[in-house]
């Protein structure tokens, strides 16, 4: 409670502080590096007469269909939208204090509702104060600074989905305070130090008062200078870096008396358990050449926890770690080729639970307005390997096409 008492007080000396400066940010949509979307353009604007408000309206769809032949089931096809956000962000006031707000409407992306739940339309709704370039300030909800391929956006993905160590050991969106110290040069060594305090239960959370709380912290070094176009925010050398780029990452995020499987995300648990993960990146751009490397790690002291009121019943936390490579090249035309192979262990607590894995995809992107607007094919290989010596594969053909303002 003292932190966090600690943290506002910093919030408020820093924003009567700033009252004085006046001047303007012209690059806001780039350097407020929480803001959850690949941005090419900057969507439809409109600023009022007096200069005291500010609205950008954008949109971005994935529509998809896929062929799935799963080992000892019959082949299946899906075709989905599943993607439908619509986001607004601007300033009121001041250029200094902005916002963002972004809403989902996808069935993929707002769940199954159930009784006495929320349905999950609203994705981020979140206040920035940004003093100057180097500071920004967060309160609301949007996504923690956590792994790479997490932080950006699904547009600015090369493949069509997220790795599977990302779906399982990622952390999420989340509500609560986050405060960014930002430092990129271009040609010169630049770091990043983004922070947050956070419920720990992720986004529209409402069920019931928590006793816990999320800390998480995250560090970002640039050894040869920042990208172009913010180009860590996007997979891919699009942007083609006519330098060497090289970003390594690390984040640690410890939720306290979390009361979901996995943090911010995942069904109730029956009880409540603290979690811990650690989140690595690289990533390398240079010429149309793109290489990214992650190693996401999640662990909870007693993982598997048991329905008090029936002790045959239980669910668990998926404690464990991988490893993701992901190598590409764009070629003149467009045209990129990619490819992606991914580790997963299971800990020993819960290995007879969920098997071991390995995926293998490969990926191709045909980029018509860079990530706003692209066609995008993929094959992908699941392998799967049970505690007790058995294995199964499975695979999906998937085609999509993404367009975005």
């Amino acid at each position: 409670m003292k932190k966090l008492i600690t943290f506002l007080l910093l919030v408020i000396s820093t924003f009567t502080f700033a009252q004085d400066v006046k001047e303007p940010s012209k690059d806001n949509d780039v350097k407020l590096a929480a803001l959850p979307y690949y941005s090419y353009g900057k969507g439809l604007g409109m600023t009022s007469p007096d200069s005291l408000f500010q609205l950008n309206i954008r949109f971005r769809m994935q529509n998809r269909v896929t062929y799935f032949e799963n080992e000892g089931e019959d082949p299946t096809y899906s075709g989905e939208i599943r993607r439908l956000r619509l986001r607004f962000d601007g300033y009121v006031g001041n250029p200094h204090i902005l916002y963002v707000i972004q809403l989902s409407f996808a069935p993929g992306d707002v769940g199954e509702v159930h009784d006495g739940e929320n349905i999950n339309i609203i994705r981020d709704a979140a206040i920035f104060y940004r003093p100057n370039k180097h500071w920004s300030f967060l309160f609301g909800q949007t996504k923690l600074p956590g792994n790479r391929q997490r932080v950006n956006s699904s547009g600015a993905l090369q493949l069509t989905d997220r790795s599977i160590n990302n779906a399982r050991f990622t952390i999420d969106r989340d509500f609560g305070f986050q405060a960014y110290y930002l430092n990129e040069n271009t040609d010169k060594f630049s770091y990043n130090v983004k922070t947050a305090v956070s419920t720990g239960e992720g986004r529209n959370w409402t069920k019931s008062a928590d006793d816990g709380v999320a800390l998480t912290g995250k560090l970002e070094l640039m050894p040869f200078g920042s990208f172009k176009k913010d180009g860590t925010n996007f997979e891919g050398d699009v942007a083609r870096e006519e330098k060497p780029r090289l970003l390594l990452s690390g984040a640690f995020h410890q939720n306290n008396r979390a009361r979901r499987t996995q943090g911010q995300l995942g069904g109730d648990l029956f009880e409540q358990k603290t979690m811990k993960s650690v989140l690595l990146d690289a990533m390398f751009k240079y010429n149309g050449w793109a290489f990214m490397s992650s190693y996401m790690s999640r662990s909870a002291k007693d993982p598997i926890a048991f329905n008090p009121e029936d002790i045959t019943e239980f669910n668990y936390v998926p404690v464990g770690n991988g490893m993701d490579y992901q190598l590409s090249y764009v070629f003149p035309t467009n045209y990129e080729i990619i490819g992606r192979f991914s580790t997963q262990n299971m800990h020993d607590d819960i290995k007879a639970l969920t098997p071991d894995s390995k995926q293998y995809s490969l990926g191709l992107t045909k980029y018509l307005w860079e990530h706003a607007f692209k066609l995008q094919g993929e094959v992908t290989l699941s392998d799967l390997n049970y505690l007790d010596g058995s294995n199964k594969q499975n695979w999906y053909v998937r085609f999509q096409l993404e367009i975005g303002i």
